[in-house]
């Protein structure tokens, strides 16, 4: 029986004052290593919560693969693009749809990339909006998650968030910008821009 049969909570929704057992990160990564949670299981811890991943429908899979390609193109050496693949935390290890690390993909073979090592995220959001919005933005802004793109394609552009609070009572970041149809996307690695991406490109 896997764990994602017992943890359902999605963080759209209220969550109650009471019943709940927070997960530390190692707690949580601990069972991943122990198989308890899988890929299978769609789920990833969220504050100290494990909660299940939203469903992809077809634009989200499409504009994922966008941007992962353009993003692969721009950085230069000494960073690659991952898909998917999770970050550790403080009280989280979300797994963001492309994120920016340093370095290359064997320097992660014995761990997980850390704040230190991601110059941007981006989650690409449709029926996770809120979510993507609220709690993941959190997370990633009380870690100093440099940049964050939030791809919306609810709305067809991207909201890209900049200027992380760090650890705060109510962590956030001090900078939006949105980015249209008709505009380019600055691709920022550590404080420099590298590139420019056509929203059309990617959200159309």
């Amino acid at each position: 029986m896997t764990l994602a049969t017992h943890v359902d909570i999605a963080l759209d929704r209220p969550v109650p004052n009471g019943g709940l057992f927070r997960f530390d990160v190692e707690r949580y990564l601990e069972m991943v290593r122990l198989g308890l949670v899988t890929k299978d299981d769609r789920v990833e811890l969220l504050e100290g919560l494990v909660v299940t991943k939203m469903g992809k429908n077809p634009p989200h899979v499409v504009v994922t693969r966008r941007i992962f390609a353009s993003l692969a193109s721009a950085v230069p050496s000494g960073w690659f693009v991952a898909k998917e693949d999770p970050i550790r935390l403080t009280d989280s290890v979300p797994e963001p749809d492309c994120a920016v690390l340093r370095g290359t993909v064997e320097d992660y073979v014995a761990r997980l990339a850390g704040p230190a090592d991601v110059a941007l995220v981006v989650e690409v959001a449709d029926a996770s909006l809120s979510r993507d919005r609220d709690v993941k933005q959190r997370a990633y802004a009380h870690d100093e998650i440099p940049i964050y793109w939030l791809a919306n394609l609810v709305a067809g552009r991207f909201e890209v968030y900049s200027d992380p609070s760090g650890p705060a009572e109510a962590p956030g970041y001090r900078s939006c910008v949105f980015y249209g149809p008709g505009d380019e996307l600055p691709v920022v690695i550590a404080g420099q821009e590298v590139a420019r991406l056509a929203v059309k490109n990617l959200l159309s």
